[in-house]
């Protein structure tokens, strides 16, 4: 049985501390309160090591995050079973019990204590940012205050799942460009530090030949990267770092995600991956009912350039003064389109903002799939053209001096 460690207020006004053996949390405020005592906290204690618990190996290769998975299926069950009549503490108690991973057992386990505590739902999520995005707690948030928390979790599972299904179509595009970068960068090392130095033995043996300048700059290049490769990538990896560090500043990070959205087919990708996060999640809190100024400070953190944000939170701004949000977005000409920003201004007076902005969201995410697979099937061709180029390059380079080779040697 478990044990709990408390401090309590008794009853002529001191502070008391003790122990108490009870089978859940309840039982133990129960038995406190038997004891006349009132409880100001109480915490669970961790079992002797050597008793119950097995010995875990020293190297822990789980991690104790939360999985994106894990907590789509805590939403979708926890609004599952409220939709059936379940008490939240009830329900909270199933989800610890049917955990798919330590970390997420714990982290319902907390939830679960802070609610039995006094403490609301939203407030109980919003102690761990890392798990529950502040989106998440808003809508629970709502979702508590206007009764309907049940059809509130039902559309975070929904829009968990959609989110992570655009996800998975981004990265299921990019596999193949990556392989064939890798791939190009792994023949190019092969052929600088294997082939080219034999070419380099036949060529040092003829004095007085006169190379192609194509030839001296591959052989040099190539006598680089066989003395000075590991200066030269830990040249690149230090790079990378301070490349990393200026990014993550402010100033690097504007900079940087400006010059992103100017890239040719690039750019309006991550603009419309960016403003489809953006409606759908915007529609998503408004139908949870969230107000219409909470929803766009927090939707537009979805967005994920500081560029766009800056644009949103203009916006924003002119709502707040009591402007119109389809004319307010019109400043944001990276995201929003005239034909978009007409049907959100139409949607807007008909009182219908929230479906309508689900519904473009949904059209975009269809146009964006099709945009990345027209950008992949462009980018494939292209990616093998510079491999050609580049082994093309290095083989006529190879080449050029065999064909006057021959003059030497007579």
């Amino acid at each position: 049985m478990p044990a709990f460690q408390y401090k309590a207020v008794q009853a002529d006004g001191s502070i008391a501390e003790g122990q108490i053996e009870a089978g859940g949390r309840q039982e133990a405020f129960r038995q406190m309160a038997e004891r006349g005592l009132r409880p100001v906290s109480l915490a669970e204690k961790a079992a002797k090591a050597g008793k119950t618990e097995p010995a875990v190996s020293a190297f822990n290769f789980k991690s104790d995050k939360v999985s994106s998975r894990d907590l789509e299926n805590f939403t979708r069950l926890l609004s599952n079973l409220l939709s059936a009549g379940v008490p939240l503490s009830r329900a909270m108690v199933i989800l610890c019990k049917e955990a798919s991973s330590p970390a997420a057992a714990t982290q319902w386990k907390q939830i679960h204590a802070s609610v039995i505590d006094g403490v609301s739902l939203a407030d109980a999520m919003a102690k761990s940012p890392d798990t529950f995005p502040r989106v998440y707690t808003a809508m629970v948030e709502a979702g508590e205050t206007g009764g309907f928390l049940d059809l509130v979790l039902s559309q975070i599972a929904d829009f968990q799942a959609r989110e992570k299904d655009m996800r998975a179509k981004v990265i299921s595009a990019m596999i193949y460009p990556v392989v064939l970068m890798v791939l190009i960068v792994c023949v190019l090392i092969f052929l600088m530090v294997y082939f080219i130095p034999k070419f380099q033995m036949m060529f040092s043996q003829l004095p007085g030949a006169q190379l192609p300048m194509i030839t001296k700059i591959i052989i040099g290049i190539s006598h680089a990267m066989i003395h000075y490769g590991l200066w030269m990538l830990l040249g690149f990896v230090v790079a990378g770092v301070m490349a990393k560090t200026w990014v993550a500043s402010e100033k690097g990070k504007r900079i940087w995600e400006a010059l992103v959205l100017r890239v040719p087919v690039l750019g309006p990708l991550i603009a419309q991956f960016a403003m489809a996060r953006f409606c759908r999640m915007l529609g998503t809190l408004l139908g949870a009912g969230v107000p219409l100024v909470q929803s766009l400070n927090v939707a537009r953190k979805s967005l994920g350039n500081q560029i766009l944000v800056d644009a949103v939170t203009n916006s924003i701004e002119t709502v707040k003064e009591g402007g119109q949000l389809g004319k307010s977005l019109g400043e944001c000409r990276n995201l929003f389109s005239s034909s978009v920003l007409e049907m959100i201004s139409v949607a807007e007076e008909s009182g219908k903002l929230d479906a309508e902005l689900v519904r473009i969201a949904a059209v975009t995410e269809s146009d964006l799939d099709r945009n990345l697979k027209t950008a992949t099937s462009l980018l494939e061709p292209l990616m093998l053209f510079v491999m050609a180029a580049v082994v093309g390059t290095i083989f006529i380079g190879m080449v050029l001096p065999i064909y006057s080779m021959q003059d030497y040697i007579k």
